[in-house]
């Protein structure tokens, strides 16, 4: 990139042909899988709930003849999820999308606030198989830069092994002391209503200590994220405090999120009350749930999914240290 002639995309004419290359594999390998292709709105009705992610406000104007009062905010969607699992519930069967999302505050080494989503859903499938098709697909993408072995380990195990400390049991205090180095900034344990959660200590300690760690000469899959963690996900009914979800890691990053998917619409409506609540807490903007979601949840099939980062996937691939080496145009250059 050449700061002289700020006009040029960021990435190289040889990486955006290599970057069209894979995309083209992408849709290869789902049709050699007899995936469906589907295209859902970027812009949407209703943002996400979760306190971590943030959704970008969109208006599309007021027309003054049809009335005063400004509509209601639209936003651009942070994944397809909630649109895919409508048609899912519509009988669309087995379905992916390549696709731009757009989520706020993401800025830095691996984020930029706009990037492209692979995401699918397999009905019938068990959390293991997906794992088996995610390795599969990951594996024709990154080519020979893949790893020569994958493992599966629980978030449990992986928190024994890197930090020798149980995430399911240790204390909200034990998980605070454990976070002391890393010299955490206007972070306050206990009290407050916006001190940092239980699952906020965890969250920092995979995203600093034990998620860098994984993937090291290997595609590491993490399986059985604590219920708290669940998001959209099953509960496992051999395991309650355990979400049937995972996480691949490659190379200390985090590649891909899945989860057998949740199709109760009454559990679904109070974690998504709950994040409300914690969002109400932080100060954060809370908005009314998605109903036209919840109504399709009771059609939902029995069904898995799971998105996977696609410009960190190619930057493994090439062996670039910085997304924006691999955007045709990020965001501060858009």
């Amino acid at each position: 990139m050449s700061a002289e002639e700020p006009w040029r995309p960021s990435a190289s004419v040889p990486l955006l042909r290599q970057r069209a290359a894979l995309l083209a594999r992408v849709r290869e390998f789902f049709a050699a899988c007899a995936v469906t292709e589907v295209d859902t709105p970027l812009v949407v009705n209703a943002p996400v709930s979760d306190v971590h992610i943030h959704s970008a406000v969109v208006r599309l104007g007021l027309d003054p003849a049809a009335s005063d009062t400004a509509p209601p905010p639209l936003f651009l969607h942070t994944s397809p999820e909630y649109a895919m699992k409508r048609l899912l519930a519509a009988g669309s069967g087995d379905i992916y999308q390549m696709c731009h999302v757009v989520r706020g505050d993401e800025r830095g080494r691996l984020h930029n606030p706009e990037f492209t989503l692979i995401e699918w859903y397999r009905v019938g499938f068990s959390l293991g198989k997906l794992m088996e098709e995610v390795e599969a697909l990951v594996r024709a993408l990154l080519g020979a830069a893949a790893p020569p072995a994958s493992e599966r380990i629980s978030y449990r195990d992986a928190f024994l092994r890197e930090l020798g400390l149980d995430p399911l049991s240790a204390s909200d205090g034990a998980l605070a002391q454990a976070a002391q180095s890393l010299a955490l900034s206007g972070f306050q344990h206990g009290g407050a209503a916006g001190a940092v959660s239980r699952d906020e200590w965890l969250e920092l300690l995979m995203g600093a200590v034990v998620g860098p760690r994984l993937g090291r000469g290997v595609l590491s899959f993490v399986h059985g994220y604590p219920a708290s963690q669940a998001a959209l996900a099953r509960l496992d009914p051999a395991e309650p405090r355990v979400a049937q979800r995972f996480e691949l890691y490659c190379c200390g990053i985090e590649l891909a999120n899945g989860f057998h998917e949740l199709a109760c619409a009454a559990e679904q409506r109070a974690r998504f009350e709950a994040d409300n609540m914690r969002r109400r807490a932080l100060r954060l903007p809370v908005h009314p749930v998605d109903e036209r979601l919840l109504a399709a949840l009771h059609e939902l099939p029995d069904c898995v999914g799971v998105a996977l980062g696609f410009d960190r996937t190619l930057m493994l691939a090439v062996g670039a240290t910085h997304i924006e080496e691999v955007l045709p145009f990020p965001t501060g250059r858009a």
